[in-house]
């Protein structure tokens, strides 16, 4: 057995030190007719089917990886009413390519976004419209700022990702918002209503996840008309060096579970204990031998099985030295899908993540769905301690766990909980970490603590714990507490 585990060890240095991976060529994307001049919320007024024809013209063959559509927004004209004009922004496409998640990005990561983001979409098929959704305008997660991704250049401000499912139409408003302010005059007091300006380079990102076992071979048919980016087909890569992306991807994992592996069973405690011996070995301190305190390994869905396109993200991982704390997030994409979509929802936020935001790599390190079911975060390893982009400030010496859905007044489903809290136990327990205590971490910089502090945090956090957010949403904060509980038991604490 330690023969199988040395050879697959010495296969995962020799993919990560050997292979590169080259960016995806990008690909023009097909657009529908020009859309009417009239504003998005002008279309009110319900379904605008597209003719059969157009419809057709804009899909695609079933074996088209996924694709994102960026779409530029322009100013909105209304009839002028009393008052300050309000900077307002929005799109309206009556024919697009299929696409299932939404977001909006633009130019400078720090800017902020002073106002409301809706949208409205037309689903497939059915041509039924939504009602106006609302997109989380301030997306916390996020590098350093001084991690290498952070600096990159690459790096755009956004909403969180909506996952809206099947959708070939979409209208987008984007309204500033007012602070009201007293100025005194001459002629006495008045109040009057200030506009911040809205960011610069606000564009509208359609993304289509792609079918999971989709073949890179076909690529979708050559168009004229075009408006947009980052469609991934082979390109001058060839379908050799995609597949050593993803043996690199899953050789990460190679001392627990065979290269190419779905999944990573779970293990029972004895043999967790005995896994832990053999993973962490010579760092284990004298307590952690005698007891271990490390809950059972519990299924992961690795990125293969959850179908990862090893294409997109940037070659090689980064780690840190171990993993002292864990924060819990919520995606805040809505919880509007099927356990049985949730491959292609993460699919969705892993392109969102890298394609529109600019990241080298999904943020989180694990992502959990409202069934339980535990999936394989950021590229490098589940028992690593692999660098992530989910707590701006707190990424060092932390791992970023999210859960698929928005928290804010919806309550966590139990399988949910019990996931965090079985994963918890087991990742922090390879390290030793107490899933009820507290640890202390430097912070890198953000809108609580200054770069440098020493903060004092439960083992088990949520995000707005290092950052000024609603994330994890108010429900799934408050049931932080018998996570904590539940993981400790998990642990034999």
């Amino acid at each position: 057995m330690s023969n199988i585990r040395d050879m697959r060890g010495f296969l995962a240095s020799s993919l990560a030190s050997s292979i590169g991976v080259t960016c995806a060529a990008a690909l023009v994307l097909p657009l529908a007719p020009p859309a009417s001049a009239a504003s998005p919320s002008a279309a009110n007024s319900g379904a605008r089917p597209a003719p059969t024809a157009v419809r057709q013209a804009v899909q695609h063959p079933a074996a088209l990886p996924g694709s994102t559509q960026s779409l530029p927004l322009a100013p909105l004209t209304r009839d002028r009413a009393i008052g300050p004009a309000v900077p307002e922004q929005g799109l309206s496409r009556d024919h697009v390519r299929p696409f299932s998640l939404v977001g909006v990005v633009w130019n400078d990561p720090d800017a902020v976004l002073h106002g409301r983001v809706q949208v409205r979409t037309r689903a497939s098929g059915t041509g039924a419209w939504s009602g106006w959704q609302d997109l989380q305008t301030h997306n916390d997660d996020g590098a350093d700022p001084d991690a290498a991704e952070r600096t990159s250049g690459h790096v755009r401000g956004s909403t969180a990702p909506l996952w809206v499912g099947d959708s070939d139409g979409v209208d987008v408003r984007v309204r500033a918002e007012g602070e009201r302010r007293t100025d005194d005059t001459a002629r006495g007091t008045r109040t009057a209503t200030a506009f911040a300006p809205l960011p610069a380079g606000l564009r509208l990102e359609l993304v289509d996840p792609g079918p999971q076992t989709a073949s890179r071979a076909v690529p979708p048919p050559a168009r004229s008309d075009i408006e947009s980016d980052t469609s991934d087909v082979p390109g001058d890569r060839g379908l050799g060096a995609e597949s050593a992306e993803s043996l690199t991807a899953s050789a990460a994992n190679a001392e627990l579970a065979p290269l190419g592996a779905t999944e990573i069973p779970e293990l029972g405690r004895a043999a967790t204990e005995s896994e832990q011996r053999t993973l962490r070995g010579a760092e284990l301190t004298e307590v952690q031998r005698t007891n271990p305190f490390i809950g059972p390994r519990p299924r992961i869905i690795t990125r293969r099985g959850w179908g990862a396109d090893e294409s997109l993200r940037d070659r090689g991982f980064v780690y840190t030295k171990k993993v002292k704390a864990a924060f819990v997030h919520h995606t805040a994409s809505g919880n509007g899908y099927r356990c049985s979509q949730a491959a292609s929802v993460i699919r969705g936020i892993y392109r969102y993540h890298v394609k529109s935001m600019g990241w080298r790599d999904i943020g989180y390190n694990f992502l959990v769905d409202k069934c339980g079911n535990i999936y394989e975060g950021r590229a490098g390893g589940v028992a690593k301690p692999v660098l992530g982009a989910h707590t701006l400030g707190f990424n060092t010496n932390s791992m970023g766990i999210a859960v698929l859905g928005s928290f804010g007044s919806a309550k966590p489903p139990a399988a949910a909980l019990k996931a965090i809290a079985r994963l918890t136990a087991w990742k922090l327990g390879l390290y030793g970490a107490n899933p009820r205590g507290k640890t202390y971490l430097k912070s890198g910089g953000g809108n609580l603590y200054r770069k440098g502090k020493s903060v004092r945090l439960n083992v088990i956090s949520g995000h707005r714990d290092g950052f000024a957010t609603d994330c994890p949403g108010r429900q799934l904060y408050r049931k932080l507490g018998t996570a904590r509980t539940t993981a400790a038991r998990y642990q034999g604490r």
